[in-house]
């Protein structure tokens, strides 16, 4: 055992000495000076440290120093009414006090011992009480962040363990630091107590017992009393101050001393604020000598705050050279040069009034609308719309580009409206014909004087904002699956974890990975079909991906679990559909040509055969056109995905259904036959 630890345990022994056995008054004085001194050396640690950890013994060496300083108050006791004698020190203290007045010393006394008391020992009492329950409530919470941190990679077991120490730590130093605060105020009742029975009973002792006069007994216990509180709460005092720095401290990179002078004076211009309120104090009966200096002290340091602080902010030219070397070394000004926007719409000079909300362009508040519309649509975050002017484009053109690749381009004419024909042919109404760009649809550019004769005439006429939003909308909508990565994918399955953790779990991680579910969703989003509703989804993906992991299966699986879903969409509120079948001859034929291999299954016709059943798709599709219907396919759910590729590259927008994503409800009327011509 190290010395320092036999001198702690000899010091617990004296304090028990002081208890029982009389003390000569010259060891009681060197005792007194040593409590004074530990009393100083506890607040100005406590007002070092930048973390209450690091005076994690607090709470012990606060009852030690107690019960210190009550056998202390013991032995002084038994001194002043047993030899009328306690020492020098005590005897020093107390004349110095109270003088020749000894009620004066004595309300002095008073005053302090209420202040300490009532003030300093009640708050920090309650503080601590307070700081106890808050870090309990916290643990939870605490622990769950770093359980959050680890899961995620962002620490190590290592790094988890030390925090989890530090907060059990924490804790148990805050619940210690509740219960010995209880010791302070205890102490302080004592020190009032053991006040009051020195006087009483010295009084009793000098009157009776020792015979002298009233003044000369109180002059003497009054002096030796006040001298005995005094070198007992002074020291008291002082801890119950430190146990309030203590308990209220908030961790930071420095101590007390540097953060109350960096944070107290940040703002040198309020010194001056408050120095012109001195000033003016001196124009009131205030003598202004008094006030002026003082005035002139604030003033003066808050001019030299500020320097200081325009100084520091200021770096040296070294630095600055430095720091501009670095940032011409640093990777980061390669690698910022490669990141894409995943959506980029950019326009010419002539149509900056469209993004320009100060020349009534509301194109910004569109795009706004427009992700919250798709993401209700397709249940898809659209990422955030990079807008920008080009001038390499023409003053009226457009573009937008989807990972950086051009997508769709148009031109606006932003003093005219597009007019879309009805089917009708109108000579006679002025304008610049053109095609809308979302549909391919015939339209005219016309003025506001021809507007309400299109309308008029059957067009649709609409201004120019609403074409390029609606075009932007069609383009992302037709994009989609290409906007939607593995990293989007693990947002919608954060997401889904929140209210159907059970449900993630058994299908991800295991047994299909985030880019399986990445593939399955983009393959839904590429035929048009929302993927809002996630749970049904991940439902069908944890049934079937057990006996498959080929997306493409899945894939199909997953729509006919969303067969309510895709029959509302494409009867859009009808009762009856119109379809193109499939002939049992082509379907036959098709499944005759599915090749099957270990990277998957593909379609593999040759090219007479796969040319007459596209020649026969597009008569179809042809027909289906001239009677105002949007094109849709139906076949066996066996082939349809084969189908989907077969037509996927002529015919883009034609709709290809399986029975089985048809709801029995739906009437089905079949207008055409795809056969082999």
């Amino acid at each position: 055992m190290k010395a320092r630890d036999f001198t702690v345990l000899l010091g617990v022994i004296l304090i028990i000495v002081m208890l029982v056995i009389p003390l000569p008054g010259w060891l009681l004085s060197i005792l007194i000076l040593l409590n004074i001194s530990l009393a100083l050396i506890v607040i100005l640690v406590s007002m070092n440290t930048t973390d209450a950890l690091q005076f994690s013994v607090f709470p012990s060496l606060l009852l030690l120093l107690t019960l210190f300083r009550l056998g202390l108050n013991v032995s002084t006791t038994r001194s002043i009414l047993s030899e009328g004698n306690a020492g020098g020190v005590v005897e020093t203290f107390g004349t110095f006090v109270i003088g020749d007045n000894p009620l004066v010393g004595f309300v002095v006394f008073v005053i302090l011992v209420i202040i300490q008391f009532l003030v300093i020992t009640k708050g920090s009492e309650r503080v601590s009480e307070v700081a106890a329950r808050f870090t309990l409530d916290a643990m939870p919470g605490k622990q769950m962040s770093i359980d959050a941190d680890l899961n995620a990679g962002m620490i190590n077991e290592q790094q988890a363990k030390d925090r989890r120490q530090k907060i059990e730590h924490e804790a148990d130093f805050y619940g210690a630091m509740d219960g010995a605060s209880k010791f302070v105020k205890g102490d302080a009742v004592a020190g009032i107590i053991i006040v009051l029975i020195n006087i009483i009973f010295g009084l009793i002792i000098g009157m009776i017992q020792l015979g002298l006069p009233f003044n000369e007994a109180i002059d003497t216990y009054m002096r030796l009393t006040v001298g005995d509180g005094l070198v007992s709460q002074i020291p008291a005092l002082l801890i119950s101050t430190a146990t309030g720095i203590v308990v209220t401290r908030v961790a930071s990179e420095g101590n007390l001393s540097s953060d109350v002078t960096k944070q107290l004076f940040r703002f040198p211009s309020l010194l001056y604020v408050a120095a012109g309120t001195i000033f003016l104090l001196g124009f009131t009966p205030i003598n202004d000598l008094l006030t002026i200096p003082i005035a002139l002290v604030l003033a003066i340091g808050g001019y030299m705050l500020s320097r200081q602080q325009k100084v520091e902010d200021l770096p040296s030219l070294e630095e600055v050279d430095e720091s501009q070397s670095e940032e011409m070394k640093a990777p980061e000004n390669v690698v910022g040069l490669i990141n894409m926007d995943p959506i980029e719409f950019e326009f010419g000079y002539g149509l900056i009034p469209l993004a320009d909300s100060s020349q009534g362009g509301d194109l910004l508040d569109r795009i706004v609308m427009i992700r919250r519309q798709l993401a209700i649509e397709l249940g898809l975050v659209i990422p955030v719309v990079r807008i920008r002017d080009n001038i390499q484009l023409n003053p009226n053109e457009y573009r937008l580009k989807i990972k950086g690749n051009e997508v769709a381009k148009g031109e606006l004419l932003l003093d005219h409206y597009l007019a879309m024909s009805p089917g009708i042919e109108e000579d006679g109404l002025d304008g610049i014909d053109t095609i809308e760009p979302a549909f391919g649809l015939p339209a005219k550019w016309v003025t506001e004087e021809v507007k309400d004769d299109a309308e008029l005439n059957g067009y649709t006429v609409v201004d120019p904002p609403s074409v390029v939003s609606t075009h932007i909308t069609e383009m992302i909508k037709r994009h989609a699956h290409q906007l939607l990565g593995r990293q989007e994918t693990q947002q919608l399955i954060d997401h889904l974890k929140e209210n159907y953790p059970i449900l993630v779990e058994e299908v991800t991680p295991d047994p299909l990975a985030v880019g399986d579910v990445q593939k399955v969703l983009a393959k839904l989003l590429r035929e048009n079909v929302s993927i809002k509703n996630l749970p049904v989804i991940f439902e069908t993906l944890a049934d079937f991906a057990k006996m498959t992991t080929d997306t493409d299966l899945l894939t199909e699986y997953t729509r006919q679990s969303l067969s309510p879903q895709i029959t509302s969409s494409v009867l859009q509120g009808r009762n009856q559909l119109k379809v193109i079948t499939v002939s049992g001859e082509v379907e036959k034929l098709i499944a005759e040509h599915i090749q099957q291999t270990e990277h998957g299954s593909y379609l593999a016709m040759d090219p007479d055969t796969q040319q007459r059943v596209i020649q026969s798709v597009s008569e179809n599709v042809e027909h289906m056109s001239l009677q105002e219907e949007n094109p849709i396919v139906l076949c066996s759910p066996t082939i349809r995905m084969y189908m989907k590729q077969l037509l996927d590259r002529f015919f883009p927008h034609v709709i290809v259904l399986s029975y089985n994503e048809i709801e029995p409800t739906a009437e089905i009327q079949s207008i055409g036959v795809v056969k082999v011509a």
